[in-house]
């Protein structure tokens, strides 16, 4: 009964284990914040695409104007073909005026969502340096725990093999039935395995039962012992 008690603590505390409650709050923590990036990312990826355009075509424009530019200096064309390229130069350049008025209305607006999301990333990153360092310890910690229970079942299996083999049975019966121990102690009249007060005509069974015999518990089912 004691070997399965120790067994039992042991295999609870592996599964409770401070660290893993705090695991679970930073894990959680990371979550909201990988949601809340891809909220801010969803919200900066248009405006990004859309400055990347702008800065693009505003490239494309001043290119365009300064080859133009060029063309006229030097150009020994006709009245009529200057006047075209002068003409193109114009509306090149009224286009590129449209564009760098964009461009900067794209990059105050993009300037916000930027510090958003690298504002979430600078949050997110204690947490995953925390999230690494428990899982770390949680698992040198479980370790520990899997070689104290090796050595406790080892110790529980050598009990067992002292005990009758009809006794044994009973007693394994009870343990699956009711977990944590296949047996319990009577204390003020009560089981302590199920914390239920025996009535008084099974405590006075239980105490009136022959040596060596052994009375279930008829609520949990664990056999009784003084």
């Amino acid at each position: 009964m004691e070997a399965d008690r120790w067994v039992d603590r042991v295999r609870s505390q592996r599964t409770h284990l401070p660290e893993l409650r705090e695991l679970a709050e930073v894990e959680g923590e990371l979550r909201g914040l990988i949601t809340s990036l891809q909220s801010a990312q969803g919200a900066l990826s248009p405006v990004h695409a859309a400055y990347e355009s702008a800065r693009d075509e505003a490239q494309r424009l001043r290119e365009r104007a300064g080859a133009l530019e060029a063309t006229l200096s030097t150009s020994t064309a006709n009245a009529r073909d200057l006047a075209a390229m002068q003409s193109e130069l114009e509306h090149v350049r009224e286009l590129l005026e449209q564009v760098d008025d964009r461009e900067l209305e794209l990059l105050v607006e993009l300037e916000p969502l930027e510090a958003a999301v690298r504002s979430i990333r600078e949050q997110a990153q204690p947490a995953t340096v925390r999230r690494a360092q428990l899982q770390t310890s949680i698992g040198e910690l479980q370790a520990s725990l899997d070689d104290e229970l090796i050595s406790l079942r080892a110790g529980r299996d050598e009990c067992a093999r002292q005990v009758a083999p009809a006794l044994l049975a009973r007693y394994e019966t009870a343990l699956q039935r009711a977990g944590g121990s296949g047996a319990a102690q009577v204390t003020s009249g009560r089981c302590d395995g199920c914390r239920l007060a025996l009535s008084p005509l099974d405590l006075d069974r239980w105490k009136a039962q022959a040596p060596d015999t052994f009375m279930a518990c008829p609520e949990c089912g664990r056999l009784l012992l003084a």
